[in-house]
């Protein structure tokens, strides 16, 4: 095969950019098929699933679809049944890649994402994140980090359960970075239970800051076991962050390659 051009990441051949074009092209054609489709659960259920738990299960469907195009990747996901469809929880997992956000919907358990403003103007799938009543932030401003505390503990008192990434941004090279102490403050001040999850190999299947498809065959998601309040109800935000990022380091520490 042709090499195109040399990057950081190595070699770049002309299969790895035809790949490339094909998700990208695909996800966005399905997306604006499903979109509509989209549109129709929420008129039709909008006066009786005030949690949109039905679009929400869509919206997973619809990520299912969009990871199923690229033969490059499969994920394997473990301790799903940790999580218990009845309960709301604090969800705070390690990020990446922007593959997070798809993989992460393979849980198939519903909660709220809290996600930065910018991705809810992306065409079609930015358009479904606002259908669904995910939760915004500015990032940077202090004012839309208070907001979204706000509405982020509305969305739990109102029986659902909120995703977040406490690192803040994706990791460069797969390494943890330092847990953010704003999801720990709303476990406390909710007094929910915290369910950590680790993701490993996404930040070799899309790269930070690049759009090229790089095959990765081993991305796995592992839940965790429950927190439950009561253990760190003791405890502040910080201590608490600290704990958990401790919990998830090892966790991925441990994980193969």
């Amino acid at each position: 095969m042709k090499v195109i051009r040399n990057n950081r990441a190595g070699k770049v051949s002309f299969l790895q950019i035809l790949v490339s074009c094909y998700f990208w092209v695909s996800m966005f054609l399905i997306s604006g098929i499903l979109f509509p489709v989209a549109i129709f659960l929420w008129v039709t259920t909008v006066l009786f699933d005030e949690r949109r738990y039905i679009l929400h299960q869509f919206t997973c469907r619809w990520a299912d679809i969009i990871l199923g195009i690229n033969p490059y990747w499969k994920v394997h996901v473990e301790g799903r049944n940790k999580i218990d469809p009845e309960k709301v929880y604090v969800m705070v997992s390690n990020h990446q890649s922007g593959l997070d956000i798809l993989v992460l919907f393979k849980l198939n358990r519903h909660f709220k994402w809290v996600a930065k403003k910018g991705l809810f103007i992306i065409p079609f799938i930015g358009w479904n994140m606002a259908l669904n009543g995910y939760i915004s932030i500015e990032r940077g401003r202090g004012r839309s980090k208070l907001q979204m505390m706000d509405k982020a503990a509305e969305s739990i008192r109102a029986g659902n359960s909120v995703m977040l990434f406490p690192e803040g941004t994706r990791s460069v090279d797969g390494i943890l970075q330092q847990y953010k102490t704003g999801a720990f403050r709303l476990a406390l001040e909710t007094r929910s239970p915290i369910i950590p999850i680790v993701i490993k190999g996404t930040h070799r299947a899309i790269k930070k800051g690049g759009l090229l498809i790089h095959k990765n065959d081993q991305v796995k998601l592992v839940v965790l076991d429950p927190i439950p309040y009561e253990s760190f109800s003791h405890m502040d935000n910080k201590a608490l962050a600290s704990m958990v990022f401790e919990i998830t380091r090892r966790e991925l520490d441990s994980l193969p390659d």
